[in-house]
């Protein structure tokens, strides 16, 4: 059965949806202000893999998974006034280029992308039920506040007190709140920036609104898992579960998960530190693949360290995978390695353990190198058996060979080049010019082209 680790209860249990026929999910999305970075490439993948293993478990036509798009916020508007851009413009540029970024990556697309600009109903609703309830109230300064202090269970996700926080909190010149802690729902117009009508005057919504609206619209009051980036636990979801039990008098999300930073070189990102990398800066240099498969080393709760040389093991350890299914037909839905896919199972089922559902894969690949000579027929279904598990973890779908040869980089050696000296080295073997298809070898491996001989020939492969 399907364990989760539940961030609100601390705890790992039992993963029972509240409806096995309407499994729904809402994961927090893109800020689209800028290119994406490797820690959005993290949160597109996480939970790319549990949105794909949950439709294994209960059905893709029974799981609704929801992904939203920020795209109204301060630092949206200082970016477009940066650029001297229309902010329409500039948030449709960088939805393309995320969009782009998660398809080289094999992420699925969610069932629905909301965006908050599209639900201002949605969300000024959701404010006067706010206020309604007594959970929310106009400030002089024309903005709309949330009133921590009427929520009880406040703090309870990120296990922050309200005294602690009360502590170190500060108020800005411009704000007219009841309490330090009290945050922004509704922002009074401000000089040369987008506004929508509203009871309150001319306007736009505070950030933690958006998602408690968008959520809810989409999913209803109550649903199975929330989901984003560890650094979103507070105050963005802390916020959010405020807003919206305070505002439907009930339920939320029932499920929070919460996916582990992205270090580098064991230092924290960041743009000052120039240690920060954008996903398509880090696909000039590598398959999407592998910066896919790298991220399913490590658990999606741990901290997950970003390096080269980290990059290159991954590089390595999936070139190993394609090599096995290299040169075999897969047999497809063919009987055999069950006690694989058990095993893989249980993996998965054990809070998406990739890293252990990973290590299976290695094993199928290892039987497989053992079987490919004496005994193809269990060799193909194993095979089989690989690609259909690689799949649900959105990797080993590529043709082998366009894999292992990869796109040549910037003054690498073609694919033509590449063939014109293994001819040549061919040519030197026929005529037993041993000192002459060595040298050429060794001029291959000096360019990161590795040659592996075999009965049906010279095949090759980028290191």
């Amino acid at each position: 059965m399907l364990e989760i680790y539940n961030s609100l209860t601390r705890a790992r249990a039992p993963f029972e949806p509240l409806d096995p026929q309407n499994v729904r999910m809402y994961v927090c999305g893109m800020t689209v202000y800028d290119y994406c970075h490797i820690g959005h490439a993290r949160v597109l993948v996480v939970f790319d893999v549990v949105y794909r293993h949950l439709c294994y478990r209960f059905g893709r036509e029974h799981v609704t998974y929801v992904r939203n798009i920020t795209d109204i916020d301060d630092k949206i508007i200082a970016r477009a006034n940066e650029n001297h851009e229309d902010i329409d413009s500039l948030t449709g540029r960088f939805i393309a280029a995320m969009e782009e970024d998660a398809a080289a990556l094999a992420v699925l697309p969610p069932n629905a992308e909301p965006r908050a600009t599209r639900h201002m109903a949605e969300i000024i609703e959701m404010i006067e039920q706010l206020i309604a309830r007594g959970y929310a109230y106009a400030a002089s300064n024309g903005d709309v506040y949330y009133d921590v202090s009427k929520f009880e269970h406040y703090g309870e996700l990120s296990g922050k007190k309200l005294e602690d926080l009360r502590a170190g909190a500060r108020v800005e010149v411009d704000e007219a709140k009841d309490d330090p802690l009290d945050f922004v729902l509704w922002k009074a117009a401000r000089p040369g920036e987008p506004a929508w009508d509203s009871p309150w005057g001319p306007g736009r919504p505070g950030w933690h609104i958006e998602c408690s609206a968008m959520s809810t619209h989409c999913l209803g009051h109550d649903f199975d898992i929330h989901g984003g980036g560890m650094d979103l636990k507070f105050p963005h979801h802390e916020n959010e579960i405020a807003q919206s039990v305070g505002a439907n008098g009930g339920g939320f999300a029932h499920v929070w998960m919460h996916n582990g930073f992205v270090r580098v070189d064991d230092e924290k990102m960041s743009k000052s530190l120039g240690n920060f990398f954008t996903i398509r800066e880090v696909l000039a240099r590598y398959q999407p693949e592998v910066l896919r498969y790298f991220i399913l080393t490590s658990h999606y709760r741990k901290p997950l360290n970003y390096s080269d040389q980290h990059l290159d093991q991954a590089h390595k350890a999936l070139s190993g995978l394609y090599l096995a299914l290299r040169g075999i037909e897969a047999a497809g839905g063919a009987a055999g390695g069950e006690e694989f896919s058990t095993r893989f199972d249980a993996a998965m089922d054990e809070d998406f353990n990739t890293p252990e559902a990973l290590a299976v894969l290695h094993e199928i690949a290892h039987k497989i190198n053992k079987l490919r000579d004496d005994r193809p027929d269990e060799a193909a279904a194993l095979a089989g058996r690989l690609r259909e598990l690689g799949g649900r973890l959105g990797i080993l779908q590529d043709d082998p060979e366009a894999f292992l040869r990869g796109s040549a980089e910037a003054g690498a050696m073609s694919d033509e080049e590449v063939a014109a000296r293994i001819a040549e080295r061919e040519a030197a073997r026929a005529a037993k010019d041993w000192a002459r298809a060595d040298a050429i070898r060794d001029e291959l491996a000096e360019a990161g082209i590795v040659l592996e001989d075999g009965a049906g020939g010279t095949t090759w492969r980028r290191e």
